[in-house]
C-alpha cells in the first residue's frame, strides 16, 4: 500500500512538473551568482576600449594634423645666405642676404630683406651701402593665383577632410556595433535554447524515474522504459548542440570586450545576456520617412561622397585658375641701413628709393593645364554618379530592412499562437495520459512539438532584434540606446 502511494505521488509530481517554468529548474546558488550583461553596457564597453573604436577616434586626430600641415604653407619663412670668394690672395666678394617672407591668406606676399655686400670684383647690381641695404615690399599675383592658389586650395580641402574623417569614424563605429549587436542576439538565442533544453532534459529524466517505478509495480509495460530513456537521450543531444552554440556565441561576444591598453576581457561563466530587447516594438507611421530623411542627410557613405564632391570643386577651381597667365607685380622700398629712417614714409623718398618688378609667363599650348581641368571634371562626374547609385542602394537597403522587420513581427505573432496551441495540445495529452487514454509516446511527441515551437519563437525573436539593428544601421546612425 505504501509503495502504491509512493508511485501515485511520483506520477502526480511528474504531471505537475510538465508545466514548470525553466527558472524553477535552475539551482538557487546559480541564480544568486548570475551577472547580467545588458546590451547598453555591452555597447559602452565596446565604445570605450575596443581597438577599432580607438582607431576610429584617430581618424579625426589625423585629419586635424592634415589641416595643420596645410596651414603650414602660410607660415613666415626666414632665410639667410652668405657667399664669399677668394682667389690668388684676393678677395673677390662677400655676399650676405637675409629675407623674411610672410604669405597672406588672400594671395599677396609680404617681404622684408637686408643685404650687405662688399668686394673688389662685386657685380655692380649687388652694390650696397657700407651700412647695408634694407628693403620691405609686397608681391601681388595679378593673373594666376589672384583668387585661388595651391596653398588656399590645400587648406580648404584639409578642412573638408576633417568632416570626411568624422563620417568615416561614424561608419567604422556603426559597422563595429552592428556586428557586435548581432553576436549579442545570437548569444541570447543560444542562452534561451540552452535553458529550454535543460528544462526538457530535467523533465525527461524525472519522467524516466517515474516510468521505471510504474514498471516495477506492473502498471506500465517494460518497453515504456526504453521509450522514456530514448527521449532522455534525444533531448541530451539537443542540449549538447545548444551548449556548443552557446559556448561559441560567448566566444564571439568576448571578442568585442576589451579593457584599457588593449587588454582582452573574457566573459565569466556566470555572466548571461539580458532577456529583454527582442520584444515587439511597432514603428510609428512617420518613423520610416524620418529614417529615410536621416539616411539621405547624414549617412556616412553619402556624407563622404558629398564632401569629396566639394573637394573636387576646389580642385576644379584651381585647375581652371592654372589656365590664366602668371602675372606678378612686386614693389620693394629700399633704405641705406638696417634701421627704419623716418623719412622713408616721405613720398619723394619712396619715389627715388625702390625696386619694382613685373613678371609674365604663359605656356603656349597649355596641354598640362587643360588636361588637369578635364580630368577633374571627369572625376566630378564619376563622383556624382557614384553618389546617385549609393543613395539608391541605401534607400533600398533601408526599405528591405523595414520590410523584414514588419514580416518578422507578423511571423512572431503567429509563432506565439502556434506555441500556445502546442502547449494546449501538450496539456490535453497529459490529461489523457493521466486518465489512461494516451501513451507516453504521444506525451513525448506533443512535448517535442512544444519545444520546437518555443525554439523557433526564440530564433524569430533573435532575427527580429537583428532586423531592428540592421534598420537603424541602414539609416546611417546606429542608436546604441535602443
Amino acid at each position: 500500500m505504501i509503495q502504491s502511494m509512493r508511485i501515485i505521488f511520483l506520477i502526480k509530481l511528474l504531471l505537475t512538473s510538465l508545466s514548470l517554468p525553466a527558472r524553477c529548474l535552475v539551482p538557487a546558488q546559480a541564480q544568486d551568482t548570475t551577472q547580467v550583461l545588458t546590451l547598453q553596457e555591452f555597447h559602452r564597453i565596446i565604445l570605450q576600449h575596443h581597438p577599432v573604436a580607438s582607431q576610429a577616434l584617430l581618424l579625426t586626430e589625423q585629419a586635424r594634423r592634415e589641416l595643420r600641415i596645410a596651414r603650414g604653407t602660410l607660415d613666415p619663412v626666414l632665410s639667410s645666405k652668405v657667399y664669399r670668394k677668394e682667389f690668388g690672395g684676393k678677395e673677390y666678394y662677400t655676399l650676405w642676404s637675409n629675407t623674411l617672407r610672410v604669405p597672406l591668406w588672400f594671395g599677396p606676399e609680404l617681404k622684408a630683406g637686408f643685404d650687405k655686400n662688399q668686394g673688389t670684383f662685386l657685380n655692380p647690381a649687388d652694390n650696397t651701402p657700407s651700412e647695408g641695404l634694407s628693403s620691405v615690399g609686397i608681391s601681388v599675383p595679378l593673373g594666376q593665383g589672384l583668387f585661388i592658389d595651391a596653398r588656399r586650395a590645400a587648406i580648404r580641402q584639409a578642412r573638408l577632410l576633417q568632416d570626411m574623417a568624422e563620417a568615416e569614424r561614424v561608419k567604422l563605429i556603426n559597422k563595429l556595433l552592428l556586428q557586435a549587436t548581432k553576436d549579442y542576439w545570437d548569444w541570447l538565442l543560444y542562452y534561451r535554447q540552452l535553458q529550454l533544453y535543460q528544462e526538457a532534459v530535467a523533465l525527461a529524466g524525472f519522467r524516466l524515474v517515474a516510468v521505471r517505478a510504474r514498471v516495477q509495480e506492473g502498471d506500465l509495460a517494460a518497453i515504456d522504459t526504453v521509450e522514456a530513456l530514448t527521449e532522455v537521450q534525444n533531448r541530451q543531444v539537443l542540449l549538447q548542440e545548444a551548449l556548443l552554440g552557446y559556448n561559441n556565441a560567448r566566444l564571439m561576444v568576448a571578442t568585442h570586450l576589451w579593457a584599457e591598453d588593449q587588454v582582452p576581457l573574457e566573459l565569466q561563466e556566470q555572466t548571461v545576456p539580458a532577456l529583454t530587447g527582442s520584444e515587439l516594438v511597432s514603428l510609428p507611421q512617420d518613423s520610416l520617412q524620418a529614417l529615410l530623411q536621416r539616411a539621405k542627410a547624414n549617412h556616412p557613405d553619402l556624407r563622404k561622397l558629398s564632401l569629396k564632391g566639394e573637394q573636387l570643386q576646389i580642385e576644379q577651381r584651381l585647375a581652371a585658375d592654372k589656365l590664366k597667365p602668371k602675372l606678378n607685380a612686386e614693389y620693394n622700398l629700399l633704405q641705406g641701413d638696417f634701421y627704419l629712417d623716418p623719412e622713408v614714409v616721405d613720398r619723394r623718398f619712396m619715389g627715388e628709393n625702390y625696386k619694382l618688378g613685373l613678371s609674365f609667363s604663359l605656356p603656349l599650348f597649355m596641354r598640362q593645364e587643360r588636361g588637369k581641368l578635364q580630368l577633374t571634371k571627369a572625376k566630378q562626374q564619376a563622383n556624382s554618379l557614384e553618389r546617385t547609385q549609393t543613395a539608391r542602394e541605401i534607400e533600398n537597403n533601408l526599405l528591405a530592412a523595414y520590410n523584414e522587420w514588419q514580416a518578422l513581427e507578423t511571423q512572431i505573432r503567429l509563432q506565439q499562437q502556434m506555441a500556445e496551441n502546442a502547449r494546449t495540445l501538450r496539456d490535453g495529452e497529459v490529461i489523457r495520459f493521466q486518465n489512461g487514454e494516451s501513451s507516453l509516446f504521444l506525451v513525448n511527441t506533443r512535448e517535442m512539438k512544444l519545444m520546437e515551437a518555443q525554439a523557433k519563437l526564440y530564433a524569430l525573436r533573435a532575427k527580429y532584434a537583428k532586423a531592428r539593428t540592421l534598420l537603424y544601421w541602414s539609416a546611417g546612425n546606429l542608436d546604441v540606446e535602443f
